[in-house]
C-alpha cells in the first residue's frame, strides 16, 4: 500500500510535453535526444541553445514547455532539481515525393517527420 502511494506521489511530480509532426528525420532528432537524456534541465537547455543542429531549437522549446507544465502541476517546487527523465523520438508520417531518375524513371523520396515526447521529473 505504501509503495503504491509513493508511485502515485512520484507520478504527480513528473510533467510531459509532446512535439508532433516535426519535419526532420527521426534519426537526426534521436542524436540530440540521446545527448540530453538524463541531464539536468538547465544543462540540457544550455547545450541545446548553442547546438549547431537545426532541430535543437524546437527541442529546447519542448524542454522549456515541459518545465512550464511541471511548474503548473507543482507550485512551490524546486525547478533546479529537474531532470530530463525520459525523452523518446517516434517516426511520424512520411510525405512521399517523386525524384526524376535516369532513362525516364522516377525514384521515391520520403520526407520524414517525427514525434518527440519529453518527461521531466524532480530528482530524488
Amino acid at each position: 500500500m505504501l509503495d503504491a502511494f509513493r508511485q502515485l506521489k512520484n507520478k504527480n511530480m513528473e510533467a510531459v510535453a509532446k512535439l508532433r509532426n516535426y519535419p526532420t528525420s527521426p534519426r537526426k532528432m534521436r542524436l540530440l535526444a540521446d545527448h540530453i537524456r538524463g541531464m539536468k534541465v538547465e544543462e540540457a537547455v544550455a547545450i541545446l541553445e548553442h547546438h549547431p543542429q537545426h532541430s535543437a531549437t524546437p527541442l529546447r522549446k519542448l524542454v522549456m514547455s515541459a518545465v512550464s507544465n511541471w511548474k503548473q502541476k507543482n507550485e512551490g517546487g524546486n525547478v533546479e532539481a529537474l531532470v530530463v527523465k525520459t525523452i523518446f523520438v517516434d517516426g511520424a508520417r512520411s510525405i512521399k515525393r517523386m525524384l526524376p531518375a535516369p532513362q525516364g524513371r522516377a525514384y521515391r523520396m520520403r520526407k520524414r517527420s517525427n514525434h518527440v515526447t519529453v518527461i521531466v521529473d524532480a530528482k530524488n
